[in-house]
């Protein structure tokens, strides 16, 4: 066996079975996602370069996907801050309803998503509970970008909350006594001590939930309103385009989300390992 082929193999463990699970484990990778995704690619291939570029620039599409990835990477965002400020008083606090309020964070997870968006639209619509003060201030939350980012908030907090978690569950207490007997401040002890050990765990829970709003489309659909060139996100352009059996349109729009999802994922990959190389913490 040559240099590569051993280097490929891992160190040796108590338990056998490496060739046998790796190949179930390529096997079913491939079935449920390599080969469905290269279908994608194959398809657009077909289209020729020049008939790609023209569908792909669209300006229907290019506002799509601004509109689909701009209001996900936002969603996620918030859901970083709140999804830690929620997990840190699960971890950290007991209070009356503590469980019913921990089980409250799964049910984006199990709740329909046509349900949330149907929800959500009777909240903030202008004769909405909600949306009949909203408006007359002049915050116009259904029909518009920030309703999308409304619903792509509800249905990504979990991942945020269920990443950091059990990652503070585990953070050794004593850490923080020993910054403050070393005369930190609160603060000091929160950016130097305890976001370091979590910023892994927050990058994943960020990449979860953006991966989720990219691909979101039953929550949003409802508040959205659809409006092309301003509340029409990508996945719905998609159904359109499959609608007008325009097969090829739909094609490319897929191929676009495939490329730049994927792209974005493995920077934020990159960015937990270089994190993890820096501090040393394992997530």
């Amino acid at each position: 066996m040559n240099t590569f082929a051993k280097s490929l193999r891992p160190a040796p463990s108590v338990l056998p079975g490496w060739g046998i699970t790796m190949g179930l484990t390529l096997t079913w990778l491939s079935l449920v996602i390599l080969i469905p995704l290269a279908g994608v690619f194959i398809k657009s291939a077909g289209l020729g370069w020049e008939e790609f570029w023209r569908l792909a620039l669209d300006p229907r599409t290019v506002a799509a996907l601004k509109l689909s990835f701009g209001a996900a990477l936002i969603a996620a965002g918030v859901n970083v801050v709140f999804g830690f400020l929620a997990a840190w008083v699960l971890v950290r606090y007991d209070f009356p309803g503590k469980r019913l309020f921990d089980a409250a964070i799964d049910l984006p997870f199990a709740l329909p998503t046509a349900v949330a968006g149907l929800a959500f639209t009777a909240l903030y619509a202008p004769n909405g509970w909600l949306g009949s003060w909203l408006v007359p201030l002049g915050i116009k939350v259904a029909y518009t970008p920030l309703g999308i980012i409304v619903a792509l908030i509800f249905i990504g907090l979990p991942f945020v909350v269920r990443s950091v978690q059990p990652v503070l569950a585990d953070f050794d207490k004593e850490l923080e006594e020993a910054s403050a007997t070393l005369g930190a401040t609160r603060l000091q002890t929160a950016v130097k001590v305890i976001l370091p050990a979590l910023l892994p765990s927050l990058l994943t829970g960020f990449a979860l939930a953006f991966a989720r709003g990219v691909g979101e489309y039953g929550s949003v659909i409802f508040i959205a309103g659809n409006i092309p060139y301003v509340s029409e996100i990508a996945p719905l352009l998609i159904v359109i385009r499959l609608e007008e059996f325009n097969y090829a349109g739909a094609t490319a729009i897929a191929a676009i989300m495939l490329v730049i999802s994927f792209v974005l994922l493995l920077l934020i990959n990159l960015l937990q390992a270089w994190n993890r190389r820096r501090t040393g913490i394992q997530a």
